[in-house]
């Protein structure tokens, strides 16, 4: 590797096979990281704002006795972790300065376990029940009404039928929540459930349940066991079908991206062969001077296939480092952005597994052995005399 007889042109080559692993090993493994950022974060934050499982009244329908219901869940369905009420409805809200469409969810806090209180930017979550009216909003929302904490907004309830009045009631702004996903921010809005209870006229009723289970694993199953418990008008779906589109789209990624981008390994590792076919006509005549003396074609071929391999060392080793030294990068600087209404979020997320290396690493590396024993077999069945002569 560090010859100083080597020829410039000779050494230009291995160079740059070198570097093709390298780039081939780091591109691989930063997508496979992205992969698995965008999938951990798309799934953290569509849980915090919807849960593992949601159920709901068939059209909407309000759901009557919750306090009792609850109780049957939590006895009977053992992979139940939380299960908190909500009422929740589309509505209007309006500022000093303009007007805008949200969609209220009115929960407690004491039993709460999705809301947005981990993304605050600005004020406080909701408190408890016995204190003023407050509502928590998203900074895009914030923005574009042109309130701050403190300010005083007024929600309108859209009416329950064509004659029905539209019930208003003013709130204070305790909260501004950013999560960077635009679905959330732009129109998710939270208040006390006693509140929006009575904005929505429902009594003591309530439009829904969030459920979080102990393995996200087995959520199909909770949330069939939780659909035969509460029966009709219960109606339970899982995360994953709320967002199918999104979750698909994420698998699909997950697919194909890693199988295009296998193909710049590939090409890195043919570099090799032709790397080694270059050393095996530098010396050629050594070759034959080994044969003469009572080398075995095993032996010749051992001298080639290290040639490669120290190559391919070299260049993964690179390329890990490399590739680690980006997600590090990423993770704490966020120097690469995305537009949070397309890609869900605002920076590009890294979700580090030492798996991800592990397996880049092994197919790398097979990969360069596998490329490295056709020039290595030819310099290994080279003839003797030929060798001589040509030489």
């Amino acid at each position: 590797m560090r010859s100083e007889n080597r020829k410039g042109f000779l050494s230009f080559i291995t160079n740059f096979a070198i570097l093709g692993v390298m780039l081939g090993t780091a591109a691989l493994i930063i997508t496979l990281s992205v992969l698995d950022g965008f999938e951990r974060e798309i799934q953290n934050k569509v849980i915090e704002f919807t849960a593992h499982v949601q159920v709901q009244g068939y059209q909407n329908l309000p759901l009557g006795n919750y306090k009792s219901s609850m109780e049957r869940v939590k006895k009977e369905i053992n992979g139940v972790k939380s299960i908190s009420p909500f009422a929740a409805k589309e509505g209007m809200i309006r500022s000093r300065e303009g007007v805008d469409g949200i969609y209220l969810k009115g929960i407690d806090p004491a039993l709460d376990v999705v809301t947005p209180k981990y993304h605050l930017v600005k004020g406080k979550f909701i408190g408890k029940r016995d204190e003023s009216r407050q509502i928590v909003i998203g900074n895009k929302l914030a923005l574009r009404l042109n309130v701050d904490i403190g300010d005083k907004v007024v929600v309108f309830a859209l009416p329950r039928g064509q004659s029905a009045q539209p019930k208003a009631m003013q709130f204070q702004l305790v909260g501004i929540y950013e999560s960077g996903m635009a679905e959330f921010d732009d129109i998710y809005a939270y208040a006390n459930l006693h509140d929006a209870q009575a904005l929505f006229q429902l009594g003591d009723d309530i439009t829904g349940y969030d459920v979080l289970v102990h393995d996200i694993a087995q959520v199909d199953a909770v949330a069939k066991e939780l659909q035969d418990l509460l029966e009709y008008p219960h109606f339970t779906r899982t995360v994953f079908q709320l967002y199918h589109n999104l979750f698909s789209w994420v698998n699909l990624q997950k697919k194909m991206s890693p199988i295009l981008l296998s193909l710049i390994i590939i090409v890195a590792t043919v570099n090799i062969i032709g790397t080694i076919l270059m050393f095996v006509l530098e010396k050629t005549r050594a070759i034959g001077i080994l044969k003469s003396i009572g080398a075995r074609p095993g032996m010749i071929r051992k001298i080639f296939l290290l040639q490669g391999l120290s190559i391919a060392t070299v260049g993964i080793i690179l390329g890990n480092l490399l590739a680690f030294a980006f997600c590090v990068v990423q993770v704490n600087f966020r120097l690469f952005t995305l537009p949070s209404d397309i890609y869900y979020m605002d920076v590009v997320p890294i979700f580090i597994k030492p798996e991800n290396f592990l397996i880049v690493t092994v197919i790398a590396y097979v990969l360069c052995v596998l490329t490295t024993l056709v020039p290595s077999r030819a310099a290994a069945l080279m003839n003797t005399v030929d060798a001589l002569r040509f030489g």
